[in-house]
Parts: C-alpha cells; sequence; structure tokens
C-alpha cells in the first residue's frame, strides 16, 4: 500500500482506573497514541486518576478530550439508561467540566468530547441526545468524536461542530454498521486488528460479523486500554499508519 496523504489520528479511551484498583494498558499506549479521551468519574476514573492521566498525557505530547459516559460504575456505563435532552446535557456538561479544572490546572486545551459507552450508541441513534452532547461541545468550541452516518454526524454537521469519524479496531460491527460492545473486554488478536485496518485504509469498509461488507469512513482508529493486549494491538496499527498515512505521530515505537 502506497504512503497516502490522509492523516489518521489514533485514539485510546484511558483514565479508567478507580481508587486502588489498576485498570487498562495507559502507561504503554501514551507513547502509541495521538489523543487521549480520558474518562471522568462517571462510568470509570476518579479526581486522582483523572489528574495523573492529563499529566502524563501532557508529558507524552499529546491531545486530551473528555470521556463523557454514564453515571452506572458498576456496569461501566455500557447499559442504557432512559434520560431525558436535559439530563443528557448536564451529565456530559458535569464530566467534561471536571476534566476542564484539570486541564486548566496543566495550562493545555480540551481537545475534544467523545461519548463512552452505551452514552455513546443512544446518541447515536437519537438525534435529541446527540443534540444535547453538542451543546457542550459548543460551549467548549471543540469538536466530537462518533460514527460516521449516524446522528453523531449529521447533528454536528447540522450544527457545525466539528467532527472526528472513528474506526473501531477490536469490537465487531453488525450488518447495520452498529458495535457489538461486550459487558466485559475481550482480546482482539493483534493480526486481526491489522486486517481489519488494512481492509478500511484500503477498500473503506469494514466486515460485519456476518461476512457484510459495511462502508466505512473514518478520521481516527480507537483502540479501547482496558481492551487485553491492547499494547500490542495499538504498536501494530502505529506501524501501519506511520508507514502508510500522513500521521501526525512519527517517533519511533518499540
Amino acid at each position: 500500500m502506497a504512503t497516502s496523504d490522509r492523516s489518521i489520528l489514533l485514539n485510546s479511551d484511558m483514565g479508567e482506573s478507580f481508587g486502588i484498583h489498576s485498570f487498562g494498558n495507559d502507561d504503554s499506549l501514551l507513547t502509541l497514541i495521538d489523543t487521549a479521551n480520558v474518562a471522568c468519574g462517571f462510568h470509570a476514573g476518579d479526581p486522582s486518576g483523572m489528574r495523573e492521566t492529563v499529566v502524563k498525557s501532557v508529558a507524552a505530547g499529546i491531545t486530551i478530550g473528555a470521556h463523557p459516559g454514564l453515571p452506572d460504575l458498576v456496569g461501566f456505563g455500557r447499559r442504557e439508561m432512559k434520560l431525558t435532552v436535559d439530563e443528557v446535557r448536564d451529565i456530559v456538561q458535569y464530566q467534561v467540566g471536571a476534566l476542564k479544572g484539570f486541564l486548566d490546572a496543566e495550562g493545555v486545551e480540551l481537545d475534544h468530547i467523545k461519548p463512552h459507552g452505551s452514552l455513546y450508541g443512544m446518541v447515536a441513534k437519537d438525534e435529541l441526545l446527540m443534540g444535547a452532547v453538542c451543546d457542550v461541545a459548543e460551549n467548549y468550541g471543540v469538536a466530537v468524536f462518533g460514527m460516521a452516518n449516524t446522528a453523531h454526524e449529521s447533528v454536528a454537521i447540522e450544527r457545525g461542530v466539528p467532527f472526528v469519524a472513528e474506526f473501531y479496531v477490536d469490537l465487531e460491527y453488525n450488518a447495520q454498521g452498529g458495535l457489538i460492545i461486550a459487558r466485559r473486554p475481550q482480546p482482539t488478536p493483534v493480526q486481526r486488528a491489522v486486517e481489519r485496518t488494512l481492509l478500511a485504509l484500503e477498500e473503506g469498509v469494514a466486515l460485519a460479523d456476518t461476512g457484510e461488507r459495511i462502508p466505512m469512513r473514518f478520521d481516527s482508529i480507537c483502540v479501547h486500554s482496558d481492551t487485553p493486549g491492547a499494547d500490542k494491538v495499538a504498536e501494530a496499527i502505529r506501524h501501519i499508519l506511520d508507514t502508510n498515512t500522513t500521521s501526525p505521530r512519527k517517533a519511533p515505537h518499540v
């Protein structure tokens, strides 16, 4: 595959440890990714973890976005809730505001907002709920991360909010192009992630769990920090992006 003038970001959801319980592959991923989506305490994370993740991300020279989720620590934000538009706006505003305090303390800017888990899925299907997320993004003048061809994109474009489309190499897609999210993260074989990435870059498609070819347009690839073996997957995807795109992060990785 020849090098493309396309620029693809590698992002990861992190800062999801809680109290004395360590979680995820954050330290390994910080040298590989371009931007971190930091948990804000509702689905995972806590104030000390937020501060630590911000400090480490600043030291790694990467951008930082907010990763607000549903108020469900026990379910890790992966169980849908019935919420009003105002409630979605308020929980997102609350969490982004908390992260913004730590960013201000380090003298760095908020880069984007990326909803987590079931909140991500809920606002992908509901334009009114996505509008609430865009309200907060407008307040801070930042982009939203989401999936192309969903309410994530259509509402962001309608509202004039910058939009960054994502592709997931460590999750399955269904035939409708939706993500299949397990309650407990499952490891993704490195070779499978590599094959998914190359197919998406070269042909602009992803394979559904039932074999259908789904159109896939994206500006960023996500590797979840909480997935077993995430560091090895990220190393492989980093190499592909550095070799085949005008990736913004060209430092050598080991």
